[in-house]
Protein backbone atom coordinates (compact mmCIF):
# COMPACT_ATOMS: atom_id res chain seq x y z
CA UNK A 1 0.00 0.00 0.00
CA UNK A 2 3.06 2.22 0.23
CA UNK A 3 3.48 5.15 2.59
CA UNK A 4 0.71 5.64 5.09
CA UNK A 5 -1.77 8.48 4.73
CA UNK A 6 -1.38 11.15 7.41
CA UNK A 7 -4.79 11.94 8.91
CA UNK A 8 -5.70 14.59 11.46
CA UNK A 9 -8.95 15.09 13.38
CA UNK A 10 -9.96 18.52 14.66
CA UNK A 11 -12.88 18.43 17.10
CA UNK A 12 -13.82 18.98 20.73
CA UNK A 13 -13.16 16.47 23.51
CA UNK A 14 -16.83 15.54 23.80
CA UNK A 15 -17.04 14.34 20.21
CA UNK A 16 -13.70 12.58 20.48
CA UNK A 17 -14.98 10.69 23.51
CA UNK A 18 -18.43 9.84 22.18
CA UNK A 19 -18.01 9.69 18.41
CA UNK A 20 -14.66 7.98 17.88
CA UNK A 21 -14.44 4.29 18.72
CA UNK A 22 -11.17 2.52 19.54
CA UNK A 23 -11.72 -0.23 16.99
CA UNK A 24 -12.24 2.41 14.28
CA UNK A 25 -8.91 4.04 15.10
CA UNK A 26 -7.31 0.59 14.87
CA UNK A 27 -8.86 0.16 11.42
CA UNK A 28 -7.61 3.58 10.33
CA UNK A 29 -4.12 2.77 11.59
CA UNK A 30 -3.94 -0.10 9.10
CA UNK A 31 -3.32 2.38 6.30
CA UNK A 32 -2.86 5.76 7.99
CA UNK A 33 -1.28 7.57 10.89
CA UNK A 34 -3.80 9.37 13.07
CA UNK A 35 -3.56 12.40 15.32
CA UNK A 36 -6.26 14.32 17.19
CA UNK A 37 -6.04 17.91 18.36
CA UNK A 38 -8.72 19.53 20.47
CA UNK A 39 -10.53 22.64 19.24
CA UNK A 40 -13.50 24.24 20.98
CA UNK A 41 -15.04 26.64 18.46
CA UNK A 42 -18.79 27.16 18.67
CA UNK A 43 -20.92 26.51 15.58
CA UNK A 44 -24.28 25.26 14.40
CA UNK A 45 -25.72 23.70 11.24
CA UNK A 46 -26.63 27.02 9.66
CA UNK A 47 -23.68 29.33 10.29
CA UNK A 48 -19.89 28.85 10.20
CA UNK A 49 -17.69 29.14 13.28
CA UNK A 50 -15.85 32.43 13.68
CA UNK A 51 -12.33 31.91 14.94
CA UNK A 52 -9.62 34.13 16.37
CA UNK A 53 -6.21 34.51 14.73
CA UNK A 54 -4.66 32.31 17.42
CA UNK A 55 -7.12 29.47 16.74
CA UNK A 56 -6.55 29.73 12.99
CA UNK A 57 -2.79 29.66 13.53
CA UNK A 58 -3.12 26.57 15.74
CA UNK A 59 -5.24 24.84 13.10
CA UNK A 60 -2.76 25.71 10.34
CA UNK A 61 0.06 24.30 12.46
CA UNK A 62 -1.88 21.07 12.93
CA UNK A 63 -3.03 20.79 9.32
CA UNK A 64 0.46 21.40 7.96
CA UNK A 65 1.52 17.97 9.14
CA UNK A 66 -1.23 15.87 7.53
CA UNK A 67 -2.50 14.86 4.10
CA UNK A 68 -6.16 14.67 5.11
CA UNK A 69 -7.96 16.69 7.76
CA UNK A 70 -11.25 15.57 9.29
CA UNK A 71 -13.31 18.25 11.03
CA UNK A 72 -16.33 18.21 13.30
CA UNK A 73 -17.79 19.92 16.39
CA UNK A 74 -15.24 22.38 17.75
CA UNK A 75 -13.18 22.78 14.59
CA UNK A 76 -12.68 26.20 13.03
CA UNK A 77 -13.91 26.75 9.49
CA UNK A 78 -11.56 25.59 6.74
CA UNK A 79 -11.11 28.86 4.86
CA UNK A 80 -9.13 29.97 1.79
CA UNK A 81 -6.54 31.39 4.20
CA UNK A 82 -6.07 27.98 5.82
CA UNK A 83 -5.96 26.14 2.50
CA UNK A 84 -3.37 28.55 1.08
CA UNK A 85 -1.21 27.99 4.16
CA UNK A 86 -1.45 24.20 3.96
CA UNK A 87 -0.65 23.15 0.37
CA UNK A 88 0.02 19.62 1.63
CA UNK A 89 -3.69 19.06 2.34
CA UNK A 90 -5.33 16.87 -0.28
CA UNK A 91 -8.63 16.02 1.41
CA UNK A 92 -10.96 17.69 3.90
CA UNK A 93 -13.65 15.55 5.50
CA UNK A 94 -16.69 16.71 7.48
CA UNK A 95 -18.05 14.38 10.16
CA UNK A 96 -21.20 16.42 10.76
CA UNK A 97 -24.31 14.37 10.12
CA UNK A 98 -25.75 17.12 7.97
CA UNK A 99 -24.66 17.88 4.41
CA UNK A 100 -25.10 21.58 5.03
CA UNK A 101 -22.66 22.07 7.87
CA UNK A 102 -20.57 25.21 7.40
CA UNK A 103 -17.13 24.15 8.56
CA UNK A 104 -15.70 23.73 5.06
CA UNK A 105 -15.46 26.41 2.39
CA UNK A 106 -16.32 23.97 -0.38
CA UNK A 107 -15.87 26.53 -3.16
CA UNK A 108 -12.34 27.27 -1.96
CA UNK A 109 -11.54 23.55 -1.90
CA UNK A 110 -12.84 23.10 -5.45
CA UNK A 111 -10.79 26.05 -6.70
CA UNK A 112 -7.60 24.60 -5.18
CA UNK A 113 -8.15 21.00 -6.18
CA UNK A 114 -8.64 19.83 -2.60
CA UNK A 115 -11.22 17.07 -2.30
CA UNK A 116 -14.02 17.74 0.19
CA UNK A 117 -16.23 14.91 1.44
CA UNK A 118 -18.76 14.39 4.20
CA UNK A 119 -20.58 11.50 5.86
CA UNK A 120 -24.19 12.64 5.73
CA UNK A 121 -25.15 9.32 4.19
CA UNK A 122 -24.24 7.51 7.43
CA UNK A 123 -27.61 8.45 8.90
CA UNK A 124 -29.52 7.42 5.77
CA UNK A 125 -30.05 3.85 6.97
CA UNK A 126 -31.82 4.50 10.29
CA UNK A 127 -33.76 7.49 8.94
CA UNK A 128 -35.03 5.54 5.94
CA UNK A 129 -35.99 2.64 8.20
CA UNK A 130 -37.98 4.95 10.45
CA UNK A 131 -39.63 6.55 7.42
CA UNK A 132 -40.73 3.10 6.29
CA UNK A 133 -42.06 2.30 9.76
CA UNK A 134 -43.98 5.58 9.87
CA UNK A 135 -45.48 4.92 6.46
CA UNK A 136 -46.91 1.65 7.66
CA UNK A 137 -48.03 3.08 10.99
CA UNK A 138 -49.77 5.90 9.19
CA UNK A 139 -51.68 3.55 6.93
CA UNK A 140 -52.79 1.62 10.02
CA UNK A 141 -53.59 4.78 12.04
CA UNK A 142 -51.47 3.48 14.87
CA UNK A 143 -51.51 6.76 16.80
CA UNK A 144 -55.30 6.90 16.98
CA UNK A 145 -55.60 3.28 18.06
CA UNK A 146 -52.89 3.70 20.69
CA UNK A 147 -54.70 6.71 22.13
CA UNK A 148 -57.91 4.68 22.32
CA UNK A 149 -56.12 1.86 24.08
CA UNK A 150 -54.51 4.01 26.78
CA UNK A 151 -57.80 5.91 27.23
CA UNK A 152 -59.45 2.55 28.04
CA UNK A 153 -61.91 2.93 25.19
CA UNK A 154 -63.78 -0.04 23.81
CA UNK A 155 -63.26 -0.75 20.13
CA UNK A 156 -65.74 -3.54 19.71
CA UNK A 157 -65.31 -6.90 18.06
CA UNK A 158 -66.07 -8.41 14.70
CA UNK A 159 -68.53 -6.35 12.66
CA UNK A 160 -68.45 -3.40 15.10
CA UNK A 161 -64.68 -3.09 14.95
CA UNK A 162 -64.35 -3.52 11.19
CA UNK A 163 -66.98 -0.87 10.49
CA UNK A 164 -65.69 1.70 12.99
CA UNK A 165 -64.78 4.93 11.12
CA UNK A 166 -61.15 4.73 12.25
CA UNK A 167 -60.79 1.35 10.58
CA UNK A 168 -62.08 2.58 7.24
CA UNK A 169 -58.87 4.51 6.50
CA UNK A 170 -56.58 1.62 7.40
CA UNK A 171 -54.55 -0.21 4.81
CA UNK A 172 -51.39 -2.02 3.93
CA UNK A 173 -48.42 -0.68 2.02
CA UNK A 174 -48.16 -3.30 -0.71
CA UNK A 175 -49.19 -1.99 -4.12
CA UNK A 176 -49.68 1.59 -2.96
CA UNK A 177 -48.42 4.76 -4.62
CA UNK A 178 -45.72 6.55 -2.66
CA UNK A 179 -44.55 10.13 -3.15
CA UNK A 180 -41.11 11.31 -2.08
CA UNK A 181 -40.27 14.98 -1.73
CA UNK A 182 -36.50 14.87 -2.13
CA UNK A 183 -34.35 12.24 -3.77
CA UNK A 184 -31.11 12.27 -1.79
CA UNK A 185 -29.34 9.53 0.15
CA UNK A 186 -32.25 8.82 2.49
CA UNK A 187 -34.74 8.64 -0.36
CA UNK A 188 -32.54 6.26 -2.32
CA UNK A 189 -32.17 3.94 0.64
CA UNK A 190 -35.93 4.12 1.26
CA UNK A 191 -36.57 3.21 -2.38
CA UNK A 192 -34.45 0.09 -1.85
CA UNK A 193 -36.45 -0.82 1.26
CA UNK A 194 -39.71 -0.38 -0.66
CA UNK A 195 -38.85 -2.91 -3.37
CA UNK A 196 -40.64 -5.90 -1.71
CA UNK A 197 -43.83 -3.84 -1.39
CA UNK A 198 -44.18 -3.39 -5.16
CA UNK A 199 -45.17 0.27 -4.82
CA UNK A 200 -45.24 2.93 -7.52
CA UNK A 201 -42.87 5.72 -6.54
CA UNK A 202 -43.16 9.37 -7.57
CA UNK A 203 -40.26 11.70 -6.76
CA UNK A 204 -39.93 15.47 -6.85
CA UNK A 205 -36.37 16.78 -6.65
CA UNK A 206 -34.94 19.48 -8.95
CA UNK A 207 -31.38 18.26 -8.33
CA UNK A 208 -31.72 14.72 -9.67
CA UNK A 209 -30.56 13.68 -13.15
CA UNK A 210 -33.23 11.83 -15.09
CA UNK A 211 -30.96 8.79 -15.51
CA UNK A 212 -31.34 8.00 -11.82
CA UNK A 213 -35.09 7.56 -12.19
CA UNK A 214 -34.61 4.83 -14.75
CA UNK A 215 -31.85 3.14 -12.76
CA UNK A 216 -33.90 3.03 -9.54
CA UNK A 217 -37.33 2.55 -11.10
CA UNK A 218 -39.17 5.66 -9.98
CA UNK A 219 -40.97 8.47 -11.79
CA UNK A 220 -39.85 12.08 -11.56
CA UNK A 221 -42.69 14.56 -11.50
CA UNK A 222 -43.96 17.87 -10.13
CA UNK A 223 -44.47 18.72 -6.48
CA UNK A 224 -48.21 18.94 -7.08
CA UNK A 225 -48.32 15.40 -8.44
CA UNK A 226 -46.22 14.08 -5.56
CA UNK A 227 -48.59 15.69 -3.06
CA UNK A 228 -51.90 14.90 -4.75
CA UNK A 229 -51.59 11.42 -6.27
CA UNK A 230 -49.94 9.10 -3.69
CA UNK A 231 -51.42 7.20 -0.78
CA UNK A 232 -48.35 8.14 1.27
CA UNK A 233 -46.23 11.29 0.94
CA UNK A 234 -42.79 11.33 2.59
CA UNK A 235 -40.89 14.58 3.10
CA UNK A 236 -37.13 14.06 2.81
CA UNK A 237 -35.78 17.45 1.71
CA UNK A 238 -33.07 19.25 3.67
CA UNK A 239 -33.69 22.65 5.20
CA UNK A 240 -32.32 25.29 2.80
CA UNK A 241 -33.43 28.78 1.73
CA UNK A 242 -35.37 27.15 -1.11
CA UNK A 243 -37.16 24.61 1.09
CA UNK A 244 -37.98 26.87 4.04
CA UNK A 245 -41.77 26.62 4.41
CA UNK A 246 -42.12 25.01 0.97
CA UNK A 247 -45.16 23.02 2.10
CA UNK A 248 -47.95 25.40 3.03
CA UNK A 249 -51.73 25.48 2.89
CA UNK A 250 -51.85 25.16 -0.90
CA UNK A 251 -49.49 22.19 -1.08
CA UNK A 252 -51.02 20.38 1.89
CA UNK A 253 -54.43 21.03 0.40
CA UNK A 254 -53.44 18.94 -2.62
CA UNK A 255 -53.35 15.79 -0.49
CA UNK A 256 -56.29 13.54 -1.11
CA UNK A 257 -58.71 12.13 1.44
CA UNK A 258 -57.16 9.34 3.49
CA UNK A 259 -53.55 10.03 2.49
CA UNK A 260 -50.66 9.79 4.94
CA UNK A 261 -48.03 12.53 5.35
CA UNK A 262 -44.65 11.54 6.82
CA UNK A 263 -41.89 14.00 7.72
CA UNK A 264 -38.47 12.73 8.79
CA UNK A 265 -36.42 15.62 7.37
CA UNK A 266 -36.73 19.05 9.03
CA UNK A 267 -39.74 20.70 10.58
CA UNK A 268 -38.91 24.05 8.98
CA UNK A 269 -39.79 22.86 5.49
CA UNK A 270 -43.46 22.62 6.49
CA UNK A 271 -45.51 25.63 7.59
CA UNK A 272 -46.68 24.44 11.00
CA UNK A 273 -49.87 26.51 11.16
CA UNK A 274 -50.89 25.27 7.72
CA UNK A 275 -50.22 21.67 8.73
CA UNK A 276 -52.28 22.05 11.90
CA UNK A 277 -55.15 23.56 9.92
CA UNK A 278 -55.00 20.73 7.39
CA UNK A 279 -55.00 18.08 10.10
CA UNK A 280 -58.01 19.69 11.77
CA UNK A 281 -60.03 18.59 8.75
CA UNK A 282 -59.40 15.04 9.99
CA UNK A 283 -59.23 13.51 6.51
CA UNK A 284 -55.47 12.88 6.32
CA UNK A 285 -53.06 11.25 8.74
CA UNK A 286 -49.59 12.51 9.70
CA UNK A 287 -46.57 10.75 11.16
CA UNK A 288 -44.04 13.37 12.22
CA UNK A 289 -40.55 12.87 13.59
CA UNK A 290 -39.78 16.58 13.18
CA UNK A 291 -41.72 19.77 13.77
CA UNK A 292 -41.18 23.52 13.89
CA UNK A 293 -40.40 24.48 16.59
CA UNK A 294 -38.72 21.66 18.44
CA UNK A 295 -39.47 20.44 20.97
CA UNK A 296 -43.16 20.56 20.10
CA UNK A 297 -44.72 23.18 22.41
CA UNK A 298 -46.70 21.59 25.22
CA UNK A 299 -49.75 23.65 24.27
CA UNK A 300 -49.56 22.89 20.54
CA UNK A 301 -52.81 21.47 19.15
CA UNK A 302 -50.79 18.92 17.18
CA UNK A 303 -50.08 17.05 20.42
CA UNK A 304 -53.78 16.31 20.78
CA UNK A 305 -54.84 15.30 17.27
CA UNK A 306 -55.81 11.66 17.00
CA UNK A 307 -54.81 11.64 13.34
CA UNK A 308 -51.18 12.40 14.24
CA UNK A 309 -48.37 10.12 15.38
CA UNK A 310 -45.46 12.08 16.89
CA UNK A 311 -41.89 11.12 17.77
CA UNK A 312 -39.23 13.51 19.17
CA UNK A 313 -36.72 13.65 16.28
CA UNK A 314 -35.43 10.12 16.83
CA UNK A 315 -35.12 8.83 13.26
CA UNK A 316 -31.32 8.94 13.15
CA UNK A 317 -30.81 7.93 16.78
CA UNK A 318 -29.25 4.52 17.33
CA UNK A 319 -27.22 2.83 20.06
CA UNK A 320 -23.46 2.42 20.04
CA UNK A 321 -23.57 -0.52 17.67
CA UNK A 322 -25.27 1.49 14.95
CA UNK A 323 -24.14 4.15 12.54
CA UNK A 324 -20.73 5.74 12.84
CA UNK A 325 -19.89 8.87 10.94
CA UNK A 326 -16.20 8.31 11.66
CA UNK A 327 -16.43 4.74 10.39
CA UNK A 328 -17.93 6.02 7.15
CA UNK A 329 -15.16 8.61 6.91
CA UNK A 330 -12.54 5.87 7.30
CA UNK A 331 -14.04 4.13 4.27
CA UNK A 332 -13.71 7.35 2.28
CA UNK A 333 -10.12 7.85 3.45
CA UNK A 334 -9.23 4.29 2.45
CA UNK A 335 -10.72 4.81 -1.02
CA UNK A 336 -8.79 8.05 -1.37
CA UNK A 337 -5.54 6.45 -0.22
CA UNK A 338 -5.92 3.60 -2.71
CA UNK A 339 -6.51 6.02 -5.57
CA UNK A 340 -10.19 5.16 -5.95
CA UNK A 341 -12.96 7.71 -6.44
CA UNK A 342 -14.52 8.86 -3.19
CA UNK A 343 -18.27 8.34 -2.99
CA UNK A 344 -19.56 11.38 -1.17
CA UNK A 345 -17.89 14.48 -2.55
CA UNK A 346 -19.11 17.96 -1.77
CA UNK A 347 -19.55 19.50 -5.21
CA UNK A 348 -20.92 22.61 -6.97
CA UNK A 349 -24.44 21.18 -6.76
CA UNK A 350 -23.98 21.07 -2.97
CA UNK A 351 -23.25 24.79 -3.01
CA UNK A 352 -26.25 25.47 -5.24
CA UNK A 353 -28.44 23.52 -2.84
CA UNK A 354 -27.13 25.49 0.13
CA UNK A 355 -28.05 28.72 -1.64
CA UNK A 356 -31.46 27.36 -2.56
CA UNK A 357 -30.69 27.37 -6.27
CA UNK A 358 -31.48 24.70 -8.84
CA UNK A 359 -28.32 23.87 -10.79
CA UNK A 360 -29.16 24.81 -14.35
CA UNK A 361 -26.83 22.30 -15.95
CA UNK A 362 -28.73 19.31 -14.55
CA UNK A 363 -31.26 17.58 -16.75
CA UNK A 364 -33.89 17.46 -14.03
CA UNK A 365 -37.55 18.16 -13.49
CA UNK A 366 -38.05 21.64 -12.12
Amino acid sequence: MGEKLKVGLACDARYMDRGIKDHEVETLNEFATFEWREFTESSDWYSPPISSEDVVADFIDFASGVDAMVVCHGSPRVTPEILDATPNLRLIGELEGDRFAQRIDVAACIERGVKAVDTTHASSLPVSEWALAMMMMGLKKVGAHYRRMIAHEEWGTGYQRVHHPDFQMMGDLTGRTVGLIGGGNIARRLIELLVPFRVDILVHDPYLPRELASAMNFTMTSLKNVMSIPDVVVCLVPHTPATEGMLGAKELGWMRHGAVFVNVSRGQVVQSDALIDRLRQNDIYACLDVFDPEPVPVDSPIRHFWNVFLTPHIASTVDGTGISFFGEMIDELRRFHLGHDTKHDLMPRTLANRRGESPGDLDAVR
